[in-house]
């Protein structure tokens, strides 16, 4: 898998974006950093969705995207065709995200969690990789929502 990552974050996700940038870089990680650059008020689907779109397109493996609470961020980079984004709290709701959901993109809620925290869920979720299996049906019906495409119960 590719070493780059995408980040985007509004004003409330700045510093935490900007600790995230440099642990990935410490790590060997190619950052793409769609901003913010400030801690100024920014309306945050303008750094989201460039994010997530770069995921989508494949120019990024993987990307994080960050605000106050990491909801809003989360559902800009949802409506990216190709993006699974996951709003995790904690290391297990994000090795999970990756493990069964084929998550990638990750969002996180700077006003939520501490960078020790923040930097251990980032590195969760880099980490993980999706399981495949019974999950892999999973992930082509949500696809298939993505497209429009119906399907009935007894498909799955």
């Amino acid at each position: 898998m590719s070493r780059v990552v995408a980040l985007g974050a509004d004003h409330a996700g700045y510093a935490l974006k900007e600790l995230v940038k440099t642990h990935l870089e410490s790590r060997g990680y190619d950052v793409i950093d769609f901003g913010t650059d400030s801690a100024e008020p920014v309306d945050y689907p303008l750094f989201c969705e460039p994010a997530a779109r770069a995921v989508a397109t494949g120019a990024a493996a993987l990307g994080v995207v960050v605000g106050g609470s990491g909801q809003g961020e989360q559902i800009v980079a949802n409506k990216v065709r190709g993006v699974r984004a996951a709003l995790c709290y904690n290391e297990l709701s994000a090795r999970l995200a990756r493990q069964h959901n084929d998550a990638n993109v990750l969002a996180l809620g700077a006003r939520l969690l501490g960078s020790e925290l923040a930097l251990a869920i980032v590195d969760a979720f880099l980490n993980a990789s999706f399981e495949g299996g019974r999950h892999a049906r999973r992930i082509a019906q949500i696809t298939e929502v993505e497209d429009g495409t119906t399907f009935s119960q007894a498909d799955g």
